[in-house]
């Protein structure tokens, strides 16, 4: 359909061994409109007191290795526009884009890491 694209945000369900927490994404595929706002979530099962800040966001193309976009909850990566933007609530986390780009079309995904253990 011309000027609509598909944001899609995959599952993420692993177990770190590390207090054995759990990260939720919304299984989710959000068809968009160029310009509109959208904002994918992610859930913790505990919330990360000490290490509120390792949250980071990756945006996956087709047939590309993922990118990160956004490190420390709210941190652009170097070269990431500042239409995509994060946030935290507790145990939830957010990445919205505003004024989404055909650009923008991709798997998006959340991670959280605590010393050497990572899950997404």
């Amino acid at each position: 359909i011309s000027g609509q694209f598909l944001v899609s945000c995959q599952t993420g369900l692993h177990v770190c061994i590390w207090g054995q927490m759990t990260v939720t994404q919304n299984p989710e595929i959000k068809s968009i409109k160029q310009g509109e706002t959208v904002t994918i979530s992610c859930k913790t099962s505990q919330t990360l007191t000490s290490c509120s800040t390792c949250v980071s966001w990756y945006q996956q193309k087709p047939g590309e290795a993922p990118k990160l976009l956004i490190y420390t909850i709210n941190t652009l990566q170097s070269g990431t526009p500042s239409r995509f933007s994060g946030s935290a609530s507790g145990t939830d986390f957010s990445l919205t884009i505003s004024g989404v780009q055909t650009e923008d079309t991709g798997d998006y995904y959340c991670m959280n890491s605590v010393s050497s253990a990572v899950w997404t």
